[in-house]
């Protein structure tokens, strides 16, 4: 039903591409940084960051959301398979890296296992954006190691006169993926109105070795919002319902059916009360279920994850130098997981939290200064014998920006960050087929503490672009799963350290047991990239990354993400675009010892084609060629649990058109 109602309405799209566009305000791009309260564009964060938008979005756009930004300095993939990649920052996972849907958590359960989908789709995002290193100041210790917010048009936030919108078809691709979308806007006066929707395709996938075993993915999602749109602000409800029925290419093959419907309020105010300039609010009310589903059709785990989370910001006026905004945040859960693989109880969790960031300018430079209180609460359901757990971190953060010379500045951030563990390390006790583990938590763990030290230098205007930043990370009580070494030997074997479903200790069994720990942790690296965009046809970004991990007392920080260098290049003249990407990514020897294999590098060709033809105004179709892989690498991602089981895929070519109007 789904499919049919996309196909007819981007047939209609096309028909109306050519009359529409006449009456059609385009729909506001705007390249500031949505996430961060302070700042008007990315040249201004005081952090390391970066925004993808417009066309190096869509180029990038692959079924998962960590696949979509491993071109970005510092973000990988975690390459769980094309249904549940997360990204990965500094060598940084979940529960360090929050990902988040407009602002506001995602309430998924992808920070409880790998192989657990992050329901934020970028098809329908006008941007994404990346802050590398701890952005817990807003938005809590989930942010410890990096933080990515995906920007759609859910709660339309500007005006619009008339109807405008996109719809695409897209073909191909090694797992034979058939996709549409469709995205339509609209709104008269003071209304605005916004209706997306999208069905997602695509079969195993194939390599150069052959086609990989359940790696499919089945999903599609609808997106509506409406708003009221005023000259001092604007408020809107948007809902989502959102299906995916996906493969996990390892293990025991087990297939997902997830479930997610989500409802928003989002208002914002300008000039509220005598010295507040505005004052902006989100809540979410989210129902998130998910079936594990084994290889003879029967359910095996039911997950569920009920919540909701809000957060009201209040920007005053000047006091003197400083300018600043007060917040609170608040979310709820009910995390569930009952079955065979129901490694984690359930467990109620609630959080609150003040937070207050403070800016000051002085010629050249400008300064931030912030701090944020928060309250956490862990609480087993009655009767699994497991302890009520809370935690108060706190977290204090100080950065300065300083433009030297016109076009040119350095920034300087300084931050002291606590995390409270996750429910996983708490609670975890049970078999988890999808990482190959019998996971052990500790309901005994403290806060995480992070300090962080990031310097970076910038030149942000001219025809060369460049920023290249520095980081080291200390932590305290750095929590991390260890294989463990059953048989009293001494030494861990992956061959005979092996337990079976029930723990007991067994030679042939199909599992690790896996123990969450406290250790002591140093994190460097550094990020470099370099973009030629003159007012010609052709461009270049050229990108690099590097990052360490060691735990004290025991060695490598296990998955470590591997040093790598980017170049692409671009070219757009007329009706015509092009783009072709080289990336090389290092072997992988710095491992932790005993628990996983170096992963050989590898050098990776895409390259893509594009002919658009203009209808007038705005209105436009684009026809495009994308082609992946072209070296047919057999590329295995060492961030992830899976790499020996699920490579990703070989050459492969997409076709696809898109028109907008």
């Amino acid at each position: 039903m789904f499919r049919t109602i996309c196909t007819r309405a981007i047939t209609c799209a096309f028909a109306l591409s050519s009359v529409a566009y006449a009456q059609a305000d385009a729909t506001k791009v705007s390249d500031a940084v949505y996430v961060t309260p302070l700042t008007r564009d990315e040249a201004s964060v005081v952090q390391p960051a970066s925004v993808l938008r417009g066309d190096d979005l869509r180029r990038r756009q692959a079924s998962s959301l960590g696949d979509t930004l491993d071109r970005e300095p510092g973000v990988q993939s975690g390459g769980m398979g094309p249904g549940a990649t997360r990204p990965v920052i500094r060598g940084q996972d979940a529960p360090r890296v929050r990902v988040l849907d407009n602002g506001l958590g995602t309430m998924d359960v992808s920070g409880v296992s790998p192989d657990h989908q992050s329901t934020v789709e970028t098809l329908g995002a006008t941007q994404v954006e990346i802050l590398r290193g701890p952005a817990t100041l807003i938005h809590g210790g989930g942010a410890i190691g990096g933080l990515v917010n995906v920007v759609t048009k859910r709660i339309p936030r500007d005006r619009m006169q008339g109807l405008a919108g996109v719809a695409e078809v897209r073909l191909g691709g090694a797992a034979r993926e058939d996709t549409t979308i469709v995205d339509l806007n609209g709104g008269t006066g003071g209304f605005a109105w916004h209706l997306d929707g999208y069905s997602r395709n695509a079969g195993n996938y194939d390599r150069r070795q052959g086609r990989v075993a359940n790696s499919f993915v089945d999903s599609r999602g609808v997106n509506l919002g409406v708003s009221m749109i005023g000259d001092r602000g604007h408020f809107g409800i948007g809902a989502q319902v959102l299906n995916s029925f996906y493969g996990v290419p390892a293990g025991e093959l087990a297939r997902i059916d997830l479930d997610q419907q989500r409802y928003e309020l989002e208002g914002e105010l300008r000039d509220p009360l005598p010295g507040f300039s505005r004052l902006r609010g989100r809540l979410a009310r989210n129902d998130y279920r998910h079936n594990e589903i084994e290889q003879t059709g029967e359910i095996a785990t039911r997950f569920a994850n009920n919540g909701a989370e809000g957060r009201l910001e209040l920007t005053h006026r000047p006091i003197g130098p400083f300018t600043g905004v007060l917040g609170f945040s608040n979310q709820w859960r009910r995390f569930s997981a009952v079955g065979e693989e129901s490694f984690i109880q359930p467990v109620r969790t609630r959080g609150e939290a003040l937070f207050l960031v403070e800016e000051a300018r002085a010629g050249d430079w400008r300064f931030e200064l912030g701090g944020r209180v928060e309250r956490e609460r862990h609480r087993p359901e009655a009767g699994t014998g497991l302890p009520d757990r809370s935690f108060s971190p706190a977290t204090w953060s100080g950065g300065m920006v300083w433009t030297f010379t016109p076009g040119y500045s350095a920034a300087a951030t300084l931050t002291r960050a606590q995390r409270a563990p996750g429910i996983e390390e708490l609670y975890a006790n049970g078999p988890h087929a999808a990482t190959g583990t019998f996971e052990v938590g500790d309901n005994t763990l403290a806060k995480e503490v992070s300090r962080n030290l990031d310097f970076s230098l910038k030149k942000i205007t001219g025809a060369w672009r460049w920023k290249a930043g520095v980081y080291a990370n200390r932590f305290g009580n750095y929590i991390f799963g260890q294989f463990q070494d059953v048989d009293g030997d001494g030494v861990f074997s992956s061959t005979l350290d092996r337990v079976d479903d029930e723990n007991a200790a067994d030679p042939d069994g199909e599992l690790l047991r896996l123990h969450y720990r406290r250790a002591a942790a140093r994190f460097r690296g550094l990020e470099a990239e370099l973009s030629w965009r003159p007012e010609g046809p052709w461009g270049m970004r050229l990108f690099g990354d590097v990052a360490r991990g060691r735990l004290e007392g025991i060695g490598n920080a296990p998955r470590m993400s591997p040093s790598r260098l980017g170049l692409e290049s671009t070219y757009g003249s007329g009706p015509w675009g092009a783009s072709a990407s080289l990336l090389r990514v290092m072997r992988q020897d710095r491992i932790a010892t005993a628990q996983e294999t170096a992963t050989p590098g590898y050098t990776r060709l895409d390259a893509s084609l594009q002919y658009r033809i203009r209808h007038g105004g705005q209105a436009s179709t684009t026809v495009y060629l994308q082609a992946n892989n072209l070296l047919d690498k057999d590329i295995r991602v060492h961030t992830s649990f899976i790499k020996d089981a699920a490579p990703l895929p070989g050459r492969s070519l997409t076709a696809g058109v898109r028109a907008t109007f």
